[in-house]
């Protein structure tokens, strides 16, 4: 029998150690694997913005497990079914999309634990449990379930500090793209308004003694949001990595 795998990420930020991670919307295994061995301490596999679902995410869980990073999925939505759904194939680090409320992070809360804490449903024969050898699987799965929620409209901003304090609530990412359309300034992520409202954000996210995270592209911002206090920072999407480099180099054999 085996145990549960520890967390590694889940253990990092509770440890304040920096984590870089990059955004990966290409939604295959091949695509996964080909990042992976570029040294991030993390990659987000996204659902919500991407083609992605339960059986892609899958196969990049099993394309990712030969390398020492830390997947991250995020789920098309709060939503306990998806979720339950992504546990069960062992996924153990989850970033939850739209949080607006207090209780809409109790909700996430509950979708990943076990009753009678949660309403997780079980089943004992998962990817998670390793077909049902892993030793003490639905005691000890939610000491190493990660709950990172993201805040990304001015609804979530303002109940931004009773979000934090919810009990279960590992981490706070600050999602600047949905932020900025919130905020009136959709597609302008470097507006002065956006780009206030991201930096406090994270302020008060540390304030509340929880990890804070971001997503941006922009180097010298990653650096600042680093600066104010993020643990977990993405600087980058594969699509955008992909997209930008064929630009340039079709631009360089086109002038």
């Amino acid at each position: 029998m085996s145990r549960v795998p520890v967390n590694r990420f889940k253990a990092a930020i509770a440890e304040g150690r920096q984590q870089i991670g990059l955004w990966s919307t290409l939604s295959t295994a091949f695509a996964a694997e080909v990042v992976a061995g570029a040294n991030f301490d993390w990659l987000l596999l996204d659902t919500e913005h991407s083609p992605g679902d339960v059986l892609t995410v899958l196969g990049q869980l099993q394309a990712l497990s030969g390398y020492p990073l830390s997947p991250i999925v995020r789920p098309a939505a709060n939503d306990a079914v998806l979720i339950k759904r992504y546990l069960d194939i062992g996924v153990q680090t989850l970033l939850i999309p739209y949080v607006q409320s207090a209780d809409e992070a109790r909700a996430a809360v509950a979708a990943v634990r076990y009753p009678p804490d949660g309403i997780r449903g079980v089943s004992a024969l998962t990817r998670a449990t390793r077909f049902g050898r892993v030793e003490g699987y639905a005691k000890g799965a939610a000491a190493e379930i990660c709950l990172l929620v993201q805040v990304e409209t001015q609804a979530g901003l303002d109940a931004l500090e009773d979000i934090a304090a919810v009990e279960g609530v590992d981490g706070v990412f600050v999602g600047p793209g949905d932020l900025a359309a919130s905020l009136g300034h959709i597609g302008d992520l470097g507006h002065p308004v956006v780009v206030g409202a991201v930096e406090d954000a994270i302020r008060r996210i540390v304030a509340a003694g929880k990890p804070a995270g971001v997503l941006t592209g922009d180097p010298m911002f990653a650096r600042r949001c680093i600066e104010l206090g993020t643990i977990f920072t993405a600087v980058g999407i594969d699509v955008g990595l992909l997209a930008r480099a064929a630009d340039a180099l079709a631009a360089r054999f086109r002038a």
